[in-house]
């Protein structure tokens, strides 16, 4: 069916899905810069704070793949509206929350709506007209981007006026105007992947997964050579290839492990596993970098209001970019705005580690960062969903923001080791410490951006020497493996 034949408008439904987008994203980070706040009026201690973060990481990572290969088989639409719910009902529950124990909770339920992210780009590429895809996906990227900066920035100003109540009310109001939007005006996708849902798969995914990013994110906190990290980390290592050997045998699996080992599949999602190390650590740190008095020889002493205005141009040039990141690949393709991308996050988070003792070398390293993101998150996005059938779009975004969120767990624990690993007699980490964690992030990045230019292109001709649709791309080599395997 024509997709501008359908009931709604396809304008209409981007505004929608923008909204959710920018809700989730907001949640993702608002959070941070304030746990003290939040430990301080919870009557908690800073550790068990924490777990704020850590849950809602736990429940998004379980969740995304989940809900998108969920929306694949049974409806996008469907599936945005419990997704969208989700994070409506555990934005109230935050805000509701009498100690840290409900805000956790909270915060489990708010990681559900992990799946408005490859439910988004999997509607955008059944509903939009095939000219705006690469747009609109690059826009709704730059949103992810986007969110994550801007939950920064006005975190402090919120709590300094009202309180960190309204860092879940303001999410909740917008989510619930999302929710009853995209059940009224969100057209059901007719895009199915026939065949059950596999129970046992995802019990897999979610025990691996887990077990990986509790040992990952609490391995500080805990001692790496503690027996709980090192069994969690055990059976992680047991629970992965178990998982991976279940889909594989599994006739109708939740990730099909022939479209993950695709080349164009791989390359992606390990750029995405790097970048989110890069990504996830910086907004994790230079916040607490920032605010650092200046009498320890590094930082600016500034409040956490400040610190999130400092980012704001970081933020803006995240959004410009993803906004135009459409444009931009029509002419020169999704591969070389990522290699470009993954290139300018690596030369400013170099000139960060490098130069970092003026505002302004700051403020122009962190925007330069900014220009990367925009255009390496969509770039990312769009080159996941030209590489998969329709049928496999939610659950292989799902996957690409999974690995991403994983690599942020890891990349943010290898930081917190090595920016804490030196401590000065007050008890703050010393410059060494951040300089050799922005060198790490630096290489992190650099390593993106090779694995990038190793992304393969595909440019299948059709015998009348028209570019063959993406789905017929990959549909054919999965044929083939089925074939021969």
């Amino acid at each position: 069916m024509n997709p501008l034949d359908r009931r709604t408008d396809y304008r209409v439904t981007f505004m929608v899905l923008c909204l959710g987008v920018a809700t989730f994203s907001l949640l993702q980070s608002m959070v941070n810069p304030v746990l003290p706040t939040i430990a301080h009026e919870l009557d908690t201690d800073q550790a068990t704070a924490t777990w704020v973060l850590t849950a809602y990481l736990l429940s998004a990572s379980v969740f995304t793949p989940i809900i998108g290969r969920v929306g694949d088989k049974v409806g996008k639409e469907r599936m945005l509206v419990v997704a969208l719910g989700s994070l409506a009902v555990g934005s109230l529950i935050a805000a509701l929350a009498p100690s840290i124990g409900v805000l956790i909770l909270a915060r489990v339920v708010q990681g559900v709506g992990g799946g408005v992210l490859p439910l988004t780009f999997g509607i955008i590429r059944d509903e939009f007209p095939r000219e705006k895809i690469a747009g609109a996906i690059g826009t709704a990227s730059a949103l992810l981007a986007f969110g994550g900066g801007i939950g920064l920035v006005i975190a402090g100003p919120l709590v300094d006026a009202l309180s960190y109540h309204w860092l879940f009310w303001l999410p909740m109001i917008a989510t619930v105007i999302a929710t009853v939007a995209a059940a009224v005006l969100v057209p059901e996708s007719p895009v199915r992947t026939p065949g059950k849902i596999s129970v046992g798969s995802a019990l897999l995914l979610s025990a691996w997964l887990v077990a990986l990013l509790l040992a990952t994110s609490q391995g500080h906190s805990w001692g790496w050579s503690s027996p709980e990290v090192i069994g969690l980390f055990l059976a992680a290592a047991v629970l992965l290839p178990v998982w991976v050997r279940a889909e594989a045998r599994s006739e109708s699996p939740l990730v099909d492990m022939r479209m993950m080992r695709l080349p164009r599949v791989w390359t992606v999602n390990l750029v995405a596993l790097l970048f989110g190390a890069g990504m996830y650590s910086l907004f994790a740190f230079l916040p607490a970098f920032l605010q650092t008095p200046s009498e320890a020889g590094y930082g600016f002493g500034i409040t956490v209001t400040e610190s999130g205005l400092l980012l704001l141009p970081q933020t803006v040039a995240s959004f410009l970019m993803g906004v135009v990141s459409g444009r931009l690949a029509a002419r020169f393709g999704s591969q070389a705005l990522l290699v470009v991308g993954s290139a300018m996050t690596a030369a400013s988070i170099f000139g960060l580690a490098l130069a970092h003792g003026e505002i302004w070398y700051v403020v122009a390293s962190t925007t330069l960062f900014g220009f990367g993101l925009g255009l390496a998150f969509a770039a990312m996005a769009n080159l996941v969903v030209e590489a998969v059938p329709p049928s496999q779009t939610g659950v292989a975004s799902g996957m690409n923001a999974n690995i991403r969120t994983v690599g942020g767990a890891i990349g943010t624990a290898v930081l917190t080791s090595v920016v804490t690993s030196g401590a000065r007699p007050d008890g703050l980490p010393v410059e060494s410490g951040y300089t050799t964690g922005f060198l790490l992030l630096a290489i992190s990045l650099t390593v993106a951006t090779v694995v990038a230019l190793l992304i393969p292109l595909i440019r299948t001709r059709t015998p009348q020497g028209t570019a063959r649709p993406a789905e017929a791309r990959v549909e054919a080599p999965l044929r083939a493996e089925v074939a021969t395997g």
